[in-house]
């Protein structure tokens, strides 16, 4: 069930799951063009210590290996992606959730909430790697029961 204040006339919150990466910027951007403005967003980021999983917001020495630490920063990131998601004309907050592998985290935290859309960026990396690494994006639509919308990197001439 959604919590009061999750969503919309019964529809669940928008998941934005966020790394700080330009990619995943670009996907709040995209999605806030996309989606009628006041609707509520959950900006997840995911953290893992040791391959913490996201870019720290902050320029700060962080040591992986101290899971406090890592959670603090992941909230940090979270939160600064939640203000972004404001400006996109979301009402948004930020979450960090521990899980591992990622794409479980998102799934997980979206069908909890009910979620009405997971929003997420590619990275757009070559094939060869991405078979090798595995991607997020790929695996939460693949996993997902929700509608999962992915924005691919935009090009430098766009």
């Amino acid at each position: 069930m959604s919590s009061a204040g999750d969503g919309d006339a019964g529809a669940g919150p928008v998941i934005v799951a966020y790394d700080g990466a330009t990619c995943a910027r670009n996907a709040i951007g995209e999605a806030g063009s996309l989606i009628v403005p006041g609707r509520a967003a959950i900006v997840l980021t995911v953290w893992q210590r040791f391959d913490l999983g996201f870019i720290p917001s902050e320029e700060d020495q962080l040591d992986a290996a101290d899971s406090e630490q890592v959670r603090r920063a992941a909230e940090r990131t979270a939160a600064d992606g939640a203000v972004l998601a404001d400006a996109a004309g979301f009402r948004s907050r930020g979450v960090a959730i521990e899980a591992s592998p990622t794409w479980k985290g998102i799934v997980e935290f979206a069908e909890e909430r009910e979620a009405s859309l997971i929003v997420l960026g590619t990275h757009g990396r070559a094939r060869r790697v991405d078979a090798l690494l595995g991607s997020v994006a790929r695996d939460v639509a693949a996993h997902s029961q929700r509608t999962v919308l992915i924005a691919h990197r935009r090009s430098p001439s766009s």
